[in-house]
């Protein structure tokens, strides 16, 4: 087990190296394990990071990713959305996406305000932890797939990722508007390939099982990421920061 967790650190690391980021990076953070992890792996190489986080005023997201820093201790810059804004926001993006899926239009609008933060900050590249979910059974989805066994599983893990990859391109199109460029290192095919030989009982044990990642949390613990952190259940972004609740207001 040791061996593997080592293993996992070593290719996260090189997938970080060779996205070929500029020395100044912005994280797109949440304070959850994975958004930590990133931010605490790309300050370990030497990367000047930013957190960047967006959500209404008392968001879970704004609360958490405040505690969490209070232990990275890294800049912090934080948008607090309104619902004028909003308004305007969410109607420009699900008219430019042009796709009916509601998770889609949702992390669209998210990283529409994590791209124009950035943009205020002079910042053009924002690095994301998207693909963790996907690859190690971060979502809820994966305890209903594990009672059918990990045939089931890897078969929504495919699902999920071409998804993933597709949602992500969109987005980064709607970016382009501020010359930002979202980048996932996570989604690269040399990771996908690795991380899927990674047994599933590492990533999920049951359908019981609340918590799942647990290899990725075993890494964030041998990281240094704070303790809260690596045992924060997810919380996928369009909720900790209220926009799926309200965009469902707003229909």
């Amino acid at each position: 087990m040791e061996k593997m967790i080592q293993d996992l650190i070593d290719k996260l690391e090189k997938t970080i190296i060779d996205s070929k980021l500029p020395k100044k990076i912005g994280v797109a953070f949440s304070g959850g394990v994975d958004s930590s992890l990133l931010a605490k792996m790309c300050t370990d190489q030497g990367y000047q990071v930013t957190l960047l986080t967006i959500g209404f005023e008392s968001s879970h997201d704004i609360m958490f990713s405040k505690k969490v820093n209070e232990f990275l201790k890294l800049p912090h810059h934080i948008f607090e959305i309104n619902k004028q804004s909003f308004d305007t926001v969410s109607s420009k993006i699900i008219n430019n996406i042009k796709n009916d899926n509601l998770s889609w239009n949702e992390n669209g609008i998210a990283f529409y305000y994590v791209a124009n933060l950035a943009k205020d900050l002079k910042i053009d590249t924002v690095v994301t932890a998207n693909g963790i979910d996907e690859l190690f059974c971060g979502y809820n989805a994966y305890r209903e797939a594990i009672k059918e066994g990990e045939k089931k599983v890897m078969e929504l893990m495919e699902s999920k990722l071409e998804n993933e990859i597709k949602m992500m391109e969109a987005i980064n199109e709607i970016c382009s508007e501020f010359n930002v460029k979202i980048v996932q290192p996570f989604l690269n095919d040399d990771f996908i390939q690795f991380a899927k030989k990674i047994p599933v009982q590492y990533k999920i044990q049951n359908e019981d099982d609340l918590l799942r990642k647990h290899i990725i949390r075993d890494v964030a613990k041998v990281k240094g990421v704070p303790e809260i952190s690596v045992i924060q259940r997810k919380k996928a972004l369009q909720y900790g920061s209220l926009i799926h609740k309200a965009l469902i207001k707003s229909k």
